[in-house]
């Protein structure tokens, strides 16, 4: 963008999961560094996590009453379809006020919506996909869209290939400039500094399946003397799984509810087990971290097994069903700490994978679209 001091105005929409949200501040982040005179507006879904993360982060954020559809009760979808029509007019009183010189989508209940008004009223819009898998809603947008910024190859099976850009998933900064090393870092967490470390994330929420696995499996892991364990089990499993540790008298696994210091957590880790949502495998790729997957089965379009696949299918990381994760899971993560030769396998072929510098890239694209417009 060339030295006019016009006013830039920037409008983000999407979120629903911390999936779409931490991409989409990543951005905004870029296009405040790059233009810090330029207005950002954010608009989400009422009562979802962006309406608390994204004032968290110093950003203003407009909550639109829309919410996805009930696939299984369908007669629940006419509140669903008033809530729509509400949001439309909502969008167009935004656009209105806001007047956007572009709309960017990164997915979730929310950019629906305010994107297919923006496209109305011919406002130039991005889209953002996260998953291999696109979204129902990015798929809606695609044909009017501007620009659709990827993560992975062979996105013409949804979108218009002369509009795909492959850019990569934006990641939390703070995680690729972690500056300890891994014996720092299990120290920091409060580990042995000299143990191999399996660090276990079920995303925000936590994972039901996984942190089931793991009870069910303390006793075996308790006997594995070289090997410790962190383990992040999100709120709502909190208490039950520190009451089953605590009965178990295992010494060599750590739980927390949640993680604050994910950078620390991941340098500690020689193996991770998460589930398969876009930015965690983002930053196990961008981290070059060997794991093993567990896809989440309650998700639209199962896109976390198309996700894990990608990876799993290129030798990048092992993936265990949901289904599976009972019988196999704790078995599998102890085989695969102690193999070496098999961990430095994972590491070195997810980290091929990785896209650098995908905020930068997807800004570029936001500046060219701008000035298109502009010339």
């Amino acid at each position: 963008m060339s030295g006019n001091n016009q006013q830039l105005n920037v409008l983000v929409s999407g979120g629903g999961t911390g999936g779409h949200i931490f991409p989409a501040l990543s951005i905004a982040n870029e296009v405040r560094r790059r233009h810090p005179e330029a207005k950002i507006l954010f608009v989400g879904a009422e009562g979802r996590m962006e309406m608390e993360k994204v004032p968290a982060a110093g950003y203003n954020i407009i909550g639109l009453p829309v919410s996805g559809f009930d696939r299984k009760h369908l007669l629940r979808n006419f509140k669903v379809v008033a809530r729509l029509f509400k949001s439309m007019g909502l969008a167009r009183k935004i656009l209105k006020d806001f007047k956007p010189d572009i709309a960017i989508g990164v997915g979730g209940y929310a950019s629906g919506p305010m994107l297919k008004e923006a496209q109305k009223q011919g406002i130039p819009t991005l889209l953002q996909e996260q998953n291999s898998y696109a979204g129902v809603t990015n798929k809606l947008l695609a044909a009017k869209a501007d620009c659709i910024c990827v993560a992975y190859d062979g996105m013409e099976r949804f979108f218009p290939a002369e509009k795909i850009v492959l850019t990569g998933n934006p990641v939390r900064r703070n995680l690729l400039e972690c500056g300890a090393t891994s014996e720092q870092a299990r120290q920091a967490m409060g580990m042995d500094p000299n143990k191999k470390t399996i660090l276990i994330i079920g995303g925000s929420l936590g994972a039901r399946t996984i942190n089931n696995a793991i009870i069910d499996g303390l006793e075996k892991i308790g006997n594995v003397h070289d090997v410790q364990v962190i383990w992040q089990t999100g709120k709502i499993y909190d208490q039950q799984c520190r009451e089953a540790l605590e009965a178990s008298g295992v010494k060599n696994v750590a739980q927390m509810a949640f993680i604050s210091n994910m950078d620390m957590a991941y340098r500690a880790a020689d193996l991770v087990v998460s589930r398969a949502g876009a930015s965690s495998i983002s930053e196990l790729q961008l981290l070059g971290k060997a794991a093993i997957l567990v896809p989440s089965p309650n998700v639209a379009e199962d896109h976390q097994t198309k996700n894990a696949l990608a990876l799993s299918t290129r030798g990048a990381a092992i993936m265990v069903t949901d289904a599976d994760a009972g019988q196999q899971l704790v078995d599998t993560m102890l085989d695969t700490v102690a193999d070496s030769e098999k961990t430095a396998s994972l590491s070195n072929n997810v980290l091929q994978m990785a896209l650098r510098d995908a905020a930068e890239r997807i800004v570029d694209e936001v500046e060219k679209i701008i000035e298109k417009k502009k010339a």
